[in-house]
């Protein structure tokens, strides 16, 4: 069952491309861990929360919220924090 209190769908900061289990490819979601020590997934509600809290280099993805137990069977985590903005040195740079 999907908590009530998010909208349908989030947006996900992601990382590198890598090999799936199945032979494909995929995005990796970008875990973080809070200060007292649980894994935490960072979403966000709209797109230009994401831009605005990450940096507009930041790869991500837009998951349904039904899909998010796929993706913590994938990526366990023990909580979701939603619109946190990032630390400027934690942030994607332009590829050159």
């Amino acid at each position: 069952m999907t908590n009530p209190n998010l909208p349908p769908a989030l947006y996900l900061p992601t990382g590198p491309v890598s090999a799936t289990t199945d032979g494909g490819t995929g995005a990796n979601v970008e875990l973080r861990r809070t200060p007292d020590g649980r894994v935490a997934l960072v979403a966000f509600t709209a797109l230009d929360r994401l831009v605005d809290c990450c940096g507009e280099h930041q790869p991500w993805i837009m998951v349904n919220t039904e899909h998010l137990p796929r993706i913590h069977q994938v990526n366990p985590y023990d909580v979701i924090v939603l619109d946190s903005e990032l630390p400027v040195e934690l942030r994607h740079r332009a590829r050159v």
